[in-house]
């Protein structure tokens, strides 16, 4: 076996890009990619800090929770979390961020890179009243690259054939994993249906 250090290594191993692949790449966002959001109702975002480590966090909420200001605006409402910020103070740091979108059924996904910064004003956040509860904050990011990319790895997955997906019961709830990884004693468990009970209530209380 041979690490693979440099690109004309990497080249010779898988060879050069299809050319439709290039091709694809847009800078804004068009009329598919635009309804691709719009149906979209998770996404995850990428980010890195100023020396390069990288981070990727889950973001959801109804459909079409990412707004489209115009083709090459995005807006992505913050909303009360852990408030670890990893996301939030990469930013800060380096601005580049990756999106990818995904929508229920459709074993496509929607890849977008830009820039990123945090914005708190009235008017942007005004945007997501809709939802009953205004965001913290909200992730500006202004679109450079904008692609869809093709079924193979959601068809290799199954992601969304039900006859894939394991009975939760049978993996450990997320409080006691932490308590086994912090090896805190004591204490009752909450089941799994306890547990999505109380992030649901959280939901409707805070967004």
């Amino acid at each position: 076996m041979a690490k693979i250090e440099t690109l004309d290594h990497l080249r010779d191993v898988y060879g050069p890009p299809l050319e439709i692949a290039l091709q694809k790449q847009l800078s804004a966002i068009d009329k598919h990619c635009l309804r691709f959001i719009e149906l979209a109702p998770f996404a995850v975002i990428s980010s890195a800090d100023q020396t390069g480590n990288a981070d990727v966090s889950p973001r959801g909420d109804g459909p079409g929770f990412v707004h489209v200001l115009d083709d090459k605006t995005l807006l992505i409402p913050d909303r009360p979390g852990n408030r670890r910020l990893d996301t939030l103070t990469n930013i800060l740091a380096n601005p580049q961020v990756g999106l990818l979108f995904l929508v229920p059924g459709m074993n496509e996904t929607l890849r977008i890179n830009g820039i990123a910064e945090l914005r708190d004003d009235p008017e942007l956040l005004d945007l997501f009243a809709a939802t009953g509860k205004l965001p913290i904050s909200v992730i500006k990011i202004t679109v450079q690259e904008v692609f869809l990319h093709c079924a193979k790895s959601l068809m290799r997955s199954r992601l969304w054939d039900v006859t894939a997906q394991i009975d939760r019961k049978t993996f450990p709830t997320l409080g006691k994993i932490i308590k086994d990884q912090l090896s805190i004693e004591g204490g009752e468990d909450a089941s799994q249906d306890e547990t999505d009970a109380h992030f649901a209530r959280s939901i409707v209380e805070h967004g």
